[in-house]
């Protein structure tokens, strides 16, 4: 695995929850709205006395037992990620990993806060990069 990839890896789980609460929040919308009636003729011999919501509260709580689970993997990982930056020597090439995998800034927003060039940026990461440990113990995403 490549220093990018490791460090994209919070990033993408981060989106994976995102879309896990999405969905969660359609599927609460879907549970508790008033469904019409069907009225039309039954053939089925027995009759489901279940309500009609109960399979979505079952999707629901096994999405939040996913995302629980998910939010702590993510939480290990940017702690992982974080010891490991801080391991690295030089304090601008730790900085400018910090600003772009961690608050997600982009190439032109850390110029403009670091006061340097965006082939400056670019070199920088590069280097970052390059000196960046990936740790052995890694679970990818």
């Amino acid at each position: 695995m490549t220093s990018k990839e490791y460090l994209r890896q919070a990033h993408n789980l981060d989106a994976l929850i995102n879309s896990h609460l999405k969905e969660k929040a359609e599927l609460q919308q879907m549970a508790f709205s008033i469904s019409t009636p069907n009225l039309g003729e039954r053939v089925q011999t027995s009759r489901n006395t279940d309500a009609p919501y109960t399979k979505t509260i079952e999707k629901i709580s096994l999405l939040e037992d996913r995302i629980t689970r998910e939010i702590d993997r993510l939480v290990d990982l940017k702690a992982e990620m974080l010891s490991a930056i801080e391991d690295m020597e030089n304090a601008d090439e730790r900085l400018l990993l910090k600003y772009r995998y961690f608050d997600d800034c982009s190439f032109e927003q850390i110029s403009s806060i670091l006061h340097i060039s965006l082939s400056t940026v670019y070199r920088l990461h590069s280097a970052a990069l390059k000196n960046f440990v990936v740790p052995t113990k890694v679970d990818s995403v």
